[in-house]
C-alpha cells in the first residue's frame, strides 16, 4: 500500500491533485454518494486524508496507488455488515476497492447511514 503523503488543505484540492482520471472519478463519486445520505456532515482532512464529521468523526475515504478505501471510523459497524462486506477486501474497519469495481452505491449509503446513527447515539449518551 502506498503511503499517503497529501499535503492538501481541502477535500476538492485533494481530488483535484489525483492524476488518475479513474481514480478520480471514483473518488468523487464516493465523495458525492457519502454526501447524499451525510447531509449535515462537514467535510475536512484528517490524517491526510477526505473525511466527513458529524457529532464526530463518521468515514474517511482515500485513494492508494491501486485502490482506494472506505474508513468507517467503527469496528462495529464492520462487524455488523459483515455480510454486506464479505466479497470486499476488508482490513480493519476499512474496505478496498479497486475504481473499476466500486463498491455500490446503496452499500455505501446503508453504511454511512449505521456510521450516522451510531455518531447520533455516542452524542445522546455523552448529552449532546
Amino acid at each position: 500500500m502506498a503511503k499517503n503523503t497529501t499535503t492538501a488543505k481541502d477535500v476538492d484540492t485533494y481530488i483535484a491533485a489525483i492524476a488518475d482520471e479513474k481514480m478520480r472519478k471514483a473518488m468523487e463519486t464516493l465523495r458525492e454518494t457519502i454526501q447524499s445520505v451525510a447531509l449535515e456532515a462537514d467535510e475536512v482532512i484528517s490524517y491526510k486524508m477526505p473525511a466527513f464529521m458529524y457529532k464526530g468523526m463518521l468515514v474517511y475515504y482515500c485513494n492508494f496507488k491501486k485502490h482506494y478505501s472506505l474508513f468507517l471510523a467503527s469496528h462495529g459497524s464492520m462487524a455488523k455488515f459483515a455480510d454486506d462486506i464479505a466479497p470486499y477486501k476488508t482490513s480493519t474497519g476499512t474496505l478496498q476497492f479497486d475504481p473499476a469495481k466500486p463498491l455500490p452505491k446503496a452499500l455505501i449509503k446503508k453504511l454511512v447511514k449505521a456510521r450516522l446513527l451510531e455518531n447520533e447515539i455516542k452524542a445522546l449518551e455523552k448529552g449532546e
